[in-house]
C-alpha cells in the first residue's frame, strides 16, 4: 500500500472541525439538496479549456480508421486531423496532443526526427488551421517509429541505451519546434531528458517552445487501447526499467524535482485516475503546473466519454 501524503489536511481538517457547530444547528446538506445549489457551491470545477484531445495521425492513410479498443475515435488523416482539431477548438477545448504513425519504421526511429515526418506534417496542418487559437503540443518518444516498438534506442546488452536516446529525442524536438509545436511532451521516461531537450531547443533559437514533461509515469495495463491506437505496443519485454514502479511515491517526487530543475515548463502525472495520490502529492509539494492524464484505459473502464465500459459517464467519476 502507498503511504498518503495526508498528514497536513487531516490536522487542518481537524482543527475546523473542531471550530464548527454541530447538527442540528449546522446542516451541510442544505446546500447538496438541488442540482443548481450544487453547481453553484462546487468546489472543484472543470471546463474543455482545461482539457487536451488527444489525436492519432496515420502516415498513408487516406481515410480516418475506427479504433476498436477506443469507441468513438479513430487514426486520422492530415486531412481528418485538422477538421479534429477544427471541431474541438470550437467547443472550447485548450489543445491538441499529436502522436504520429509513420509508413516507415527502423530500428532507430528516424522517421520521428524527419522534417517531413507524419508528426511535423501534422503540426504545421493544425497550427496553419488554428494558430494560436489552440495549443498544439507534441508528444516526444521513439515507441510508434521503431521497428521493436520499445521508447528508445536498444543497445546489445543493456536494453535501451539511456543516453543515445536522449540524444535522439534532442533531435525529435528541434524538428517538432520547427514544425510549429507550442509544447513538446517528452514521455519515454528516461534520465536526463528534459535537460538535453532544453539544451537543444535553446540552442537552434526554440526558446520559446515550452516541455510538458511525462514526468511520473507509471508502468501500467492501462495504456493498451492507447498502444493498439498508436501502434507503439514493445515486441518483446516491456517498459518496467524505464516507467516508474506502482510502489513507489517518493521517487515520482524526485522525478517531478529533477524535471523542473531540468526545465520542465509543466509536469505530468499518468495515469491520473489510478495515481490520484501522486497527483495531489505532486501539487501541494511543488505547486507547478500539473497535468493529469486520464489514459485510454481507465476511461474505457469508468466509461467515461464513451458510454461503455463498468460506469456511465461522469457518474463513474
Amino acid at each position: 500500500m502507498r503511504r498518503p501524503y495526508t498528514e497536513s489536511m487531516t490536522k487542518a481538517q481537524d482543527r475546523r472541525v473542531t471550530s464548527l457547530a454541530g447538527y442540528p444547528d449546522l446542516r451541510l446538506r442544505r446546500l447538496r439538496r438541488t442540482a443548481g445549489l450544487r453547481r453553484a457551491f462546487a468546489e472543484t470545477r472543470l471546463s474543455p479549456g482545461e482539457m487536451i484531445a488527444p489525436l492519432f495521425v496515420k502516415e498513408a492513410l487516406t481515410e480516418p480508421s475506427p479504433i476498436p479498443s477506443m469507441p468513438a475515435q479513430s487514426q486520422h488523416t492530415l486531412e481528418s486531423v485538422v477538421k479534429e482539431a477544427r471541431e474541438l477548438a470550437g467547443l472550447g477545448v485548450a489543445g491538441v496532443l499529436l502522436f504520429g504513425i509513420p509508413a516507415r519504421k527502423d530500428l532507430r526511429g528516424s522517421e520521428a526526427w524527419s522534417r517531413s515526418g507524419v508528426t511535423q506534417q501534422a503540426i504545421r496542418a493544425v497550427k496553419d488551421e488554428l494558430g494560436d487559437e489552440a495549443v498544439v503540443i507534441a508528444d516526444l518518444c521513439l515507441c510508434e517509429y521503431t521497428e521493436h516498438g520499445h521508447c528508445g534506442i536498444l543497445s546489445e546488452d543493456t536494453g535501451v541505451d539511456n543516453d543515445a536516446t536522449i540524444a535522439a529525442y534532442a533531435q525529435i524536438a528541434v524538428a517538432q519546434a520547427e514544425a510549429g509545436a507550442d509544447l513538446v511532451a517528452p514521455s519515454g521516461m528516461m534520465d536526463g531528458q528534459v535537460a538535453a531537450i532544453r539544451a537543444a531547443l535553446d540552442s537552434s533559437g526554440a526558446k520559446e517552445t515550452a516541455i510538458l514533461a511525462y514526468s511520473s509515469k507509471y508502468a501500467s495495463s492501462f495504456y493498451g487501447p492507447f498502444r493498439e491506437a498508436a501502434e507503439g505496443a514493445p515486441r518483446f519485454g516491456d517498459r518496467r526499467c524505464h516507467q516508474q514502479d506502482s510502489a513507489n511515491v517518493e521517487e515520482a517526487l524526485r522525478e517531478v524535482a529533477l524535471d523542473i530543475a531540468e526545465g520542465a515548463d509543466a509536469v505530468m502525472v499518468k495515469p491520473a485516475l489510478a495515481y490520484l495520490d501522486v497527483l495531489r502529492a505532486v501539487k501541494q509539494e511543488f505547486s507547478y503546473p500539473t497535468a493529469a492524464y486520464n489514459v485510454s484505459g481507465a476511461a474505457t473502464a469508468t466509461g467515461t466519454g464513451t458510454g461503455t465500459g463498468s460506469g456511465t459517464g461522469t457518474g463513474a467519476l
